[in-house]
């Protein structure tokens, strides 16, 4: 009878272990800003570092600094991008409208709504990676 208890309370455990592993595969954020919040680069070499409180720096030329900086808004799956600092190509004055997608924990990818900054397309667009 003690072994028979014993079986069972080790099938419970081994269920509950299994439980717990596959739900800690699925628990990276997939919406809204903590998806987005990291440090991730793109063929280009370009750098993103997204950060918890809305905002972002971008090294576009691969010398570990920032060359522009801004917001990020979100909500759910859309991001709005806003450049408050840094290069200004002509044609970057407004924000980028973007979906984005986190098809697994360590990729980023985005589709276009809306932006006329032909520089800012060009990055966003590419697969994202994270550093």
């Amino acid at each position: 009878m003690g072994g028979m208890k014993t079986e069972t309370s080790l099938r419970i455990i081994l269920a509950g272990l299994v439980l717990a592993l596959l739900g800690a595969c699925a628990t990276f954020p997939k919406s809204g800003q903590a998806a987005l919040v990291g440090t991730w680069t793109n063929s280009l070499g370009t750098v993103w570092m997204i950060k918890a409180d809305g905002t972002f720096d971008v090294d576009l030329k691969h010398q570990g600094k920032r060359d522009a900086w801004g917001t990020c808004l979100v909500e759910g799956d859309t991001v709005t991008l806003i450049r408050t600092g840094g290069i200004n190509p002509k044609g970057c004055e407004g924000k980028g409208v973007y979906k984005f997608s986190r098809p697994d924990k360590d990729s980023l990818q985005f589709t276009l709504v809306s932006d006329a900054c032909k520089l800012r397309k060009k990055n966003v667009l590419l697969a994202w990676h994270r550093k």
